[in-house]
């Protein structure tokens, strides 16, 4: 849809369970102007009985619909109806890209996240808040840490169980769970307890859930920060040591709505930590083996990043994720650079002033790195890491292949 709107300015009105009672009085007036008013069956319901325009439901799935319904009722004055704060994950952020924020006139009221903080005493701009409306409950992994405070915002009555089940098999059995339903309306309620012994299957639909972290002391801690330890990554043994994984994502130096590719997935070690760096992070990761594709799908839903993309063997490949996503800003190749032609084409889809880190154990693909380095610039590093092992009834320091990494900006004179 183009964004020269047409007709009327949209009116997008966040309405809360306190229903028409709780609008200001602009907003009533604005919403009795309208001659359509489109939202969910709760919505709508809410309205009292003497406004007059005609009530549309919302289709499901609602975003591919948006555009045909818009452009229906494009003569008329149309009001859109929101839960809360309209532009706080809501249908506002979704018409504002649609059809440009110059179309809309928003009256937001409190988002459910402001109540929750309040009700329950939080610091609003220190609380994380994930959403799992329409994604994966995974994707409140990478914000789990002992001490943290968390709000999840849910996609029905089933949420708060699920939750609970993930936190105890994630080690966080012992954290505190507050639900909070209906808030602001006549019938708000609070229950709490703890993950491990929640008991309580259904609720109300409308609920957002608060979490006190507890983490299990026992358990390998999985931070934002990369490096997570080898043995949360499940597979054949594939992938990239925890120490050059932080050194590496240290000089991939990943920024949020940044997209990475990862050539030679492996484990996905790379793509995965790479998102759980910031939520808007995205990957792309290209693996030949089939088991191995599988295996990194399983590893990033594990840890909190489904939004992984795994694809088959580079350099085929690179060419369908380029018309799907656009080129990269970011390439790592950790597999494969002595594979003829693949170091050029994985060069000539980066973007100007995209990034490019290739890591090499051999001395083939080492020489490489060197030659390109000479005709590219870039930084070269070398690095080894040493574990220590058991050494009968002492220790011994075991050597690590070193790795040699380049990394370079790509910029077009």
């Amino acid at each position: 849809m183009t964004k020269v709107w047409p007709g009327p300015l949209i009116a997008v009105v966040g309405i809360g369970a306190d229903g028409w009672d709780g609008l200001g009085a602009t907003a009533r007036r604005e919403v009795a102007a309208c001659e359509v008013l489109f939202g969910s069956p709760r919505q709508l319901a809410l309205l009292p009985d003497d406004i007059t325009g005609e009530r549309v439901r919302w289709p499901s799935p609602l975003v591919p619909a948006l555009p045909g319904l818009l452009e229906t009722k494009a003569g008329a004055r149309i009001g859109v109806l929101a839960s809360g704060d309209p532009m706080y994950y809501g249908i506002g952020v979704t018409l504002a890209r649609l059809v440009g924020a110059h179309a809309l006139r928003v009256f937001p009221q409190p988002s459910s996240v402001s109540l929750a903080c309040a009700r329950l005493g939080w610091p609003l701009a220190d609380v994380p808040v994930v959403s799992v409306v329409g994604r994966p409950l995974a994707t409140v992994l990478p914000e789990l840490g002992d001490g943290r405070r968390i709000l999840v915002l849910s996609a029905d009555q089933h949420t708060p169980a699920a939750l609970a089940e993930l936190l105890r098999d994630n080690g966080f059995g012992a954290s505190n769970l507050t639900v909070l339903e209906q808030l602001g309306g006549p019938d708000e309620c609070l229950v709490a307890g703890v993950a491990a012994e929640w008991r309580r299957d259904e609720g109300d639909p409308l609920n957002i859930v608060a979490i006190e972290c507890v983490g299990d002391p026992a358990r390998a801690r999985a931070t934002r920060m990369p490096g997570l330890p080898d043995e949360m990554y499940s597979g054949d043994g594939q992938l990239t040591k925890s120490e050059v994984r932080a050194l590496t994502l240290a000089a991939l130096a990943p920024a949020p709505g940044e997209l990475l590719w990862d050539i030679g997935g492996g484990s996905g070690t790379i793509a995965i930590e790479w998102c759980r760096t910031h939520p808007a992070c995205r990957a792309v990761t290209f693996e030949q083996h089939e088991a191995r594709r599988r295996q990194i799908a399983v590893n990033a839903a594990e840890l909190g990043v489904p939004q992984v993309v795994v694809r088959g063997a580079a350099p085929e490949e690179l060419a369908v994720a380029t018309a799907e996503s656009g080129s990269p800003d970011v390439i790592f190749l950790g597999g494969g650079l002595t594979q003829d032609g693949l170091l050029e084409t994985c060069w000539s889809h980066l973007r100007h002033g995209g990034r490019l880190v290739a890591n090499a154990v051999t001395a083939e693909s080492e020489s490489l790195l060197l030659t390109w380095a000479d005709s590219h610039g870039g930084e070269l590093r070398k690095f080894q890491i040493y574990r220590a092992e058991p050494l009968g009834g002492f220790t011994a320091w075991r050597p690590q292949l070193p790795v040699t990494q380049w990394s370079v900006r790509k910029i077009l004179s």
